[in-house]
């Protein structure tokens, strides 16, 4: 089955079946390693950045993005 054969049944899904599909997808996003470019994107945000939350969700996310999230060690 090709990757345009699986976006057509998706499209075709009831939108109840497309948010259990879409949630699937943000997971598999979510584990993944970041490249290069996209640590170095965020690392650029830190020093621009005064919300304490909003520093710390960006540490978070470059360390899940070079190492993968825990789930998928």
């Amino acid at each position: 089955m090709t990757a345009a054969r699986i976006i057509d049944e998706i499209r075709q899904l009831p939108a109840s079946e497309k948010a259990q599909v879409l949630r699937f997808v943000r997971t598999l996003d979510e584990g993944r390693q970041l490249t290069g470019q996209e640590l170095s994107n965020l690392a650029g945000k830190l020093p621009e950045e005064i919300d304490l939350t909003k520093v710390q969700a960006l540490k978070y996310q470059i360390l899940a993005g070079f190492y993968g999230s825990e789930e998928n060690a």
